[in-house]
């Protein structure tokens, strides 16, 4: 864990070497968090990496939301994403489960052009599985917005797993 103090005091370059994997493969992201240093409070740092991404053109938006893995991929994964989907079960999945995964991952991906997102940390692969299914159906306006709440989510569990309240 990094105590504030240290985070504050970091070159911009060591806070995105440390910090830049928080947005996946989207480093711009804690580019942007760290000039909106010094924080006093975790969740300042977390305020900053939402308002990097809220500020950011759609176009940004979109590209760090297809940045993300699918779910349940047999695909080489960041060491966080691998980490999360593990612990909510989606590396253990039986092949029925692992089956309408890649099923719903494909209708999803065609329907709206990006991966689904859900920030799986506490969830089970079964809550998982329901969200796909209803969120499959959603307009596109409504899957992107859903989209971008689940990255700010991740932002908020990968923050608070490294740094020191």
């Amino acid at each position: 864990m990094i105590p504030l103090a240290e985070i504050n005091g970091m070159p911009v370059a060591t806070f995105v070497e440390r910090f830049g994997d928080v947005a996946e493969h989207s480093p711009w992201v804690a580019e942007g968090a760290a000039a909106l240093r010094p924080y006093h409070a975790v969740t300042d740092m977390i305020a900053a990496f939402e308002a990097t991404l809220h500020s950011a053109p759609v176009d940004a938006q979109l590209a760090l939301i297809r940045a993300h893995p699918d779910l349940a991929t047999k695909a080489k994964l960041t060491e966080d994403s691998n980490r999360e989907q593990r612990n909510a079960g989606l590396a253990d999945l039986t092949p029925s489960e692992f089956a309408r995964f890649t099923d719903l991952n494909r209708r999803y991906k065609t329907r709206f052009g990006f991966p689904f997102i859900f920030a799986v940390k506490g969830a089970t692969k079964h809550q998982i599985l329901d969200s796909f299914e209803a969120r499959v159906a959603n307009s596109e306006d409504a899957e992107f917005s859903h989209a971008l709440q689940h990255v700010m989510r991740i932002f908020r569990f990968r923050i608070e797993d490294r740094v020191a309240p």
